[in-house]
């Protein structure tokens, strides 16, 4: 329903895309013994903004331009570069894992309180409450 989707805005996005960085951070506290596992985020902004278009975002007129350096996948995904690299080619830091994972649980926490807050007015307004 039209009027639900605008009722949330972005959020029900950003619910979805901290959701998959929640399981992706556990991915790599996972593997953190893996040889050769290369450890893995998602760039919340980048895929927002792909989600969010404005005009300011710069955008290739002719097929000559050159893309940007930093350009991550569709999906947001990006290697993360470990502070010290390890002897079997695993770069899970676990320290730096658990506190990115830390941090991102209290974001969707947050988002879903956010979201929580607002079906509860809708319910308000739909009972004349």
């Amino acid at each position: 329903m039209k009027l639900l989707d605008n009722a949330f805005g972005i959020h029900e996005q950003a619910l979805r895309v901290r959701t998959t960085r929640l399981e992706t951070l556990g991915r790599n506290i996972a593997n953190a013994d893996t040889p050769n596992y290369k450890a893995r985020d998602i760039d919340f902004r980048a895929v927002l903004n792909r989600t969010v278009q404005t005009d300011s975002q710069m955008v290739a007129t002719q097929a000559n331009h050159m893309t940007r350096g930093d350009m991550t996948q569709p999906d947001g995904m990006k290697f993360r570069v470990p502070f010290n690299t390890a002897f079997d080619g695993n770069t899970v830091e676990t320290s730096v894992e658990q506190a990115n994972y830390g941090r991102a649980a209290a974001d969707y926490q947050a988002t879903l309180s956010f979201l929580e807050n607002r079906v509860s007015s809708i319910r308000k307004a739909l009972k004349g409450d």
